[in-house]
This record gives C-alpha cells, sequence and structure tokens, in this order.
C-alpha cells in the first residue's frame, strides 16, 4: 500500500498543479521560456490568493493531504487558522512536503519540498524509510521570490531522472498569501521531522491533524521567514495516531514541542539575528510545534506536551492586546 501510493505523489501533485492553472481565480500564471517545462508562479500578482496557497500545500503533500482555512474561535487571536490532516504521514510530510532540498544555481537559491524529493533520493530520512523511487515526471514547490535559471531547471530534472519536459516547478516567495499560507500548513510535518531528531519510528506514526494560525502578510521575506516560523513555533497545535508502546511515546514527549530548546521564548527572527542569520546555528529542539498530543491507538493513553504561547505571537506579528489586556 505505501510502496503503491508513493508512486503515484508526483503525478497527483503535477495533476493538482495542471487543475488549478486552468481556474484563473486562483491567479496562477505559467512562466513561458522553460523550453517545456511547466513552471508555475503561485503569486502573479506579487501576493496571491488563499485558495492558491491551499493548492499549493496540497501539491507539498503530493495530494495526501487536506488543507483548509476556519475562523480564529477560540484561539483568542484574531486570525484565522490553517488546518492540515493526513492518513498518511511519513508520505505526505516526509516523502513530499519536508523542504530538504536545498536548490542551488549560479545567483540562484531555494529551499525546494514536494515530491520530487524523493526521486532524487539524497536526504537521511528518505533513505531510511525507504522513500526513495522512480517515475515519469517531477514536481517540486521553491520558496523563493526568483525564477529559477534553465541550467538549473534542467539540473533539477537531471537529479529526479526525468525530461525537462516532464517537470513542474511551484514557485512562491514567503511574502505572498501562498507562500505564507503553504508553510503554516507544515504543522504535522514539523512535528514529524522533529520526532525523527528524536529516533523515534515515523512508520507508528499513522494519521496526523495540526492547526496553525495564518500570520498577516509581510512586507518582505526576511519578516516573512520570521512570522511563519512563529507560527508554528508558538502557535501549532499537532495531534498524531500512532502504534506503538507508551514508553516510547513516553522517552520523547516533553521533548517534541517547540519550548524543550533554551532559544524559545522570543520571536524567531529575534533568534535568527542573534546567531548572524545561520539557521544551522539555531537549536534543532527549537523546530517543532508548540503543543502535541499523541494517541496511542495500541493502548487508548493519549499524552500531551507543550503550551500555546499567543504572546509571544502577537509580540512577533505587532498584534494588540485584547479589550481586556489579556495577550
Amino acid at each position: 500500500m505505501t510502496q503503491s501510493l508513493l508512486t503515484t505523489l508526483n503525478r497527483n501533485a503535477s495533476t493538482i498543479a495542471a487543475e488549478a492553472l486552468q481556474d484563473p481565480s486562483l491567479g496562477i500564471e505559467a512562466v513561458e521560456g522553460y523550453d517545456g517545462t511547466s513552471v508555475l508562479n503561485f503569486a502573479s500578482d506579487g501576493k496571491g490568493t488563499i485558495p492558491a496557497g491551499i493548492v499549493l500545500a496540497k501539491i507539498c503533500m503530493g495530494g495526501l493531504g487536506e488543507v483548509s482555512l476556519t475562523p480564529a474561535d477560540g484561539l483568542n487571536l484574531p486570525l484565522p487558522r490553517v488546518n492540515v490532516s493526513t492518513d498518511h504521514p511519513l508520505l505526505a510530510c516526509m516523502a513530499a512536503q519536508y523542504a530538504g532540498w536545498p536548490l542551488a544555481g549560479e545567483k540562484f537559491f531555494a529551499m525546494c519540498s514536494g515530491p520530487a524529493r524523493a526521486l532524487r533520493g539524497e536526504e537521511k530520512v528518505l533513505i531510511e524509510y525507504g522513500l526513495t523511487h522512480t517515475a515519469d515526471e517531477a514536481t517540486g514547490v521553491l520558496e523563493t521570490s526568483q525564477l529559477p535559471p534553465k541550467p538549473t531547471v534542467e539540473d533539477f530534472a537531471r537529479q529526479c531522472g526525468v525530461e525537462v519536459a516532464q517537470v513542474t516547478l511551484c514557485i512562491a516567495p514567503t511574502s505572498s498569501l501562498p507562500g505564507t499560507l503553504q508553510v503554516v500548513a507544515r504543522s504535522v510535518e514539523t512535528a514529524m521531522h522533529k520526532l525523527h531528531e528524536l529516533n523515534f519510528d515515523l512508520a507508528t506514526i499513522k494519521k496526523g491533524t495540526g492547526w496553525a494560525p495564518l500570520p498577516p502578510v509581510a512586507k518582505d521575506d526576511l519578516t516573512a521567514l520570521g512570522w511563519t516560523n512563529d507560527a508554528i513555533l508558538y502557535g501549532g497545535h499537532v495531534n498524531l495516531s500512532v502504534e506503538t508502546t507508551d514508553e516510547a511515546i513516553e522517552k520523547v514527549i516533553d521533548s517534541i514541542p517547540s519550548k524543550a530548546s533554551a532559544d524559545f521564548g522570543t520571536p524567531f527572527l529575534e533568534i535568527f539575528e542573534s546567531y548572524d542569520k545561520d539557521f544551522y546555528k539555531i537549536d534543532k529542539l527549537l523546530f517543532s510545534p508548540a503543543q502535541i498530543v499523541i494517541n496511542n491507538m495500541s493502548t487508548g493513553r493519549v499524552f500531551q506536551s507543550g503550551e500555546i504561547r499567543n504572546d509571544i505571537l502577537r509580540q512577533s506579528f505587532s498584534l494588540p492586546t485584547g479589550e481586556d489586556g489579556s495577550a
């Protein structure tokens, strides 16, 4: 079942992208001049649309996740929340959604997510869980405000083992509605990645749901980087259904939420700048949702750790406190 679904991820993603391009209300534009490669700008007017962001998030997950936007009821925060769910978290999140491919070219760099990563197959998690495979087409999502040079696209195709005419690349800057939304839709994926860092068996995770607040659209990509990280670090909530031993969960539960990091407690941009804007200097324990709930379906027990920090979100997004002075 897993292997058969794995091989459909790229086809699913390219089909979703092609169908979305036919809907003019989404504001997606096909970029000319790429010799048959489908390069799609998901924020053709600079800021994009919310529906385009939902589509982009589904493409990132290879069509194996549901994404929606709901009002902020109950969050004590005047922002909608991005909801995500999947019945195939290992495939949707780790074989597809995780932004694990640093795609670089001459005067170009972007982190690549999407199911094309599993065709390249060079990431540790892909090899460890047998998620590498071949396919006739490759679909990737690039978080960037630049269009990739043709040689970079050709190299992308080569690394994926497909012809350039079988490549679909979806592009959106972080400081756009689609770019912001698709990053915030990574609440479950962020929890999965953290669990991988903690040596928890990801194959035991059978279902995942999560949500995080959708930040305002930032004026620039650096600000958007901070806001989207804060949305998950301080506002992300994830529920995972697993089949394992209670002891395996007890061993990691308090290390999963972002509060396990010594860097926890201030807006991400402040943390980023304190480390000279070097991601690799930041404590890895920080990158995870604010709150985690795990239901062990094997025993019926439920485990919870972490807390939502609306006060830090309001500080980060420059939102006023509530009428009663609450955060």
